[in-house]
């Protein structure tokens, strides 16, 4: 069975038919071809797959596509503007946040709903909002370093 459902990606609006039991990250890597989202467990415990739906993170893994009818959904590549990196995209980079890259995405995206919520977070909040994205190369040290970073360009202080 399948449905049509109205999704906004990036930016970019699409009118899709798609089978009802593909989910989000499914219907994002195969059928729109945004690969940066990655798949992690398939069971909504890693945040590998994290994206923005409404500006709230959410695991593509575990929402039916058909769930997302209507919504706004930001990728990681959604967060580049005019060719320049998001400035927490930079700050990974700058910082050493980045290992394998696998689980990346899925941090950015998560500590970019944190920054649009937050403008300076603690470090407990950015342990507390982080939890749920799991990463087996860097720890995490980095990772906080990079929020914290990035919450510096972001709110100009």
């Amino acid at each position: 069975m399948r449905k049509d459902i109205e999704i906004s990606v990036n930016g970019e609006d699409y009118d899709l038919n798609i089978p009802v039991h593909r989910t989000l990250l499914h219907m994002l890597r195969y059928d729109l071809g945004l690969t940066g989202t990655k798949e992690g467990c398939g069971q909504h415990e890693c945040g590998a797959c994290t994206v923005l739906m409404d500006d709230l993170p959410v695991c593509s893994c575990s929402i039916l596509a058909v769930d997302a009818d209507g919504k706004r959904v930001t990728t990681i590549e959604g967060l580049a503007e005019d060719g320049k990196l998001h400035p927490l995209q930079e700050t990974f980079v700058n910082c050493g946040a980045i290992q394998c890259g696998y689980c990346t995405p899925g941090q950015i995206m998560c500590g970019v709903a944190l920054l649009n919520e937050k403008k300076n977070p603690s470090d407990e909040e950015v342990r507390m909002w982080m939890s749920g994205n799991l990463c087996r190369c860097t720890g995490y040290q980095k990772i906080r370093e990079a929020l914290h970073e990035a919450a510096k360009i972001t709110s100009g202080n």
